[in-house]
C-alpha cells in the first residue's frame, strides 16, 4: 500500500465571513507518531484538523498528501466530538464501512462481531446505536472510523464529556491503533490525556501554531508565553 503521507500545509489559511479562524499554517505530518493539538478555546484545533482532512478548504495557501486527494481520502477517517450515529444498528454502525468498500456483508458482521467483543458492546448488536450511552456511542463512533486501518486518523475532542472508565476505553483503542501503525493528530483539551499520549504537540492560539515541537519538550520548556500560560492553566490573551 502506497502512503498518503506526509501531509503538507503550506501558507493555508481558513477565512469565513471575512474572518480569518486559521493561519497561515506551514506544517508537515511525517508517518509516524501522535499528534496531540492544544490550545485555548477557539484557537483553531478543531479548523485545523478538519482543514486537513479536507471538511474545510483552504482560503489561500494548500493542503497536499503524497498522493491524489481521492486516494488520500480514502484511506483516513474523522471522529467528532459529538458522535454520529447512522440510524442503524450498533451491528450495522459498525459494519457499515466494510460493505461500502466492496467487502461481503456476511464477511463485514463477522469482523464487526469481533470488535464489539473488544468494545464490551457483545450482545447490542440488535440495538438501535442510537439508544447506547454517551461513552459507548463514541467508542462505537471510534472502532467504525478503524475498522478498516486507516493510514491516518483525525480525532476531535473524542473523550470530551466522558467518565473515566470510557476516557480510559477510547484511550486504550487510540494506543492500540497508534502502535498498529495508525497516524493520530487529536485535538484535547485535556493536559493529562496530552502527557499521556502526545510524541508530539502542535500549540495553537489565534489560529497560529505557536509550536511544534516533540511531547517532552513542549511540556518541560516550552518556548512560548502563551504557551507557559496554557500549562500553567492561567488565561491566555
Amino acid at each position: 500500500m502506497v502512503s498518503i503521507l506526509p501531509l503538507s500545509l503550506k501558507n493555508a489559511t481558513v477565512e469565513r465571513d471575512g474572518k480569518r479562524l486559521l493561519g497561515p499554517v506551514s506544517l508537515d505530518v511525517q508517518a509516524q507518531g501522535l499528534t496531540i493539538v492544544l490550545g485555548p478555546n477557539g484557537a483553531g484545533k478543531s479548523t485545523l484538523l478538519r482543514l486537513m482532512h479536507g471538511l474545510e478548504k483552504p482560503s489561500a495557501g494548500r493542503v497536499r498528501y503524497a498522493v491524489p486527494r481521492r486516494e488520500a481520502f480514502a484511506q483516513q477517517a474523522f471522529v467528532f466530538q459529538t458522535p454520529i450515529m447512522l440510524r442503524r444498528t450498533v451491528l450495522g454502525n459498525l459494519s457499515y464501512p466494510l460493505t461500502t468498500h466492496g467487502i461481503s456483508r456476511a464477511e463485514a458482521e463477522k469482523h464487526s462481531l469481533t470488535w464489539l467483543k473488544r468494545l464490551g458492546l457483545a450482545g447490542h448488536e440488535s440495538q438501535r446505536a442510537s439508544l447506547l450511552s454517551g461513552g459507548e456511542r463514541q467508542k462505537l463512533a471510534l472502532a467504525r472510523a478503524l475498522i478498516r486501518k486507516p493510514q491516518l486518523l483525525f480525532l476531535d475532542e473524542p473523550c470530551a464529556n466522558l467518565d473515566g472508565a470510557a476516557t480510559q476505553d477510547i484511550e486504550r483503542l487510540i494506543c492500540e491503533a497508534r502502535d498498529g501503525g495508525t497516524r493520530i493528530l487529536m485535538a484535547t483539551h485535556d493536559l493529562g490525556q496530552a502527557r499521556r499520549l502526545a510524541s508530539d504537540v502542535l500549540f495553537l492560539h489565534n489560529g497560529e501554531v505557536l509550536e511544534d515541537s516533540p511531547a517532552e519538550s513542549f511540556f518541560e520548556a516550552p518556548q512560548t508565553d502563551a504557551a507557559k500560560a496554557f500549562l500553567k492553566g492561567d488565561l491566555v490573551l
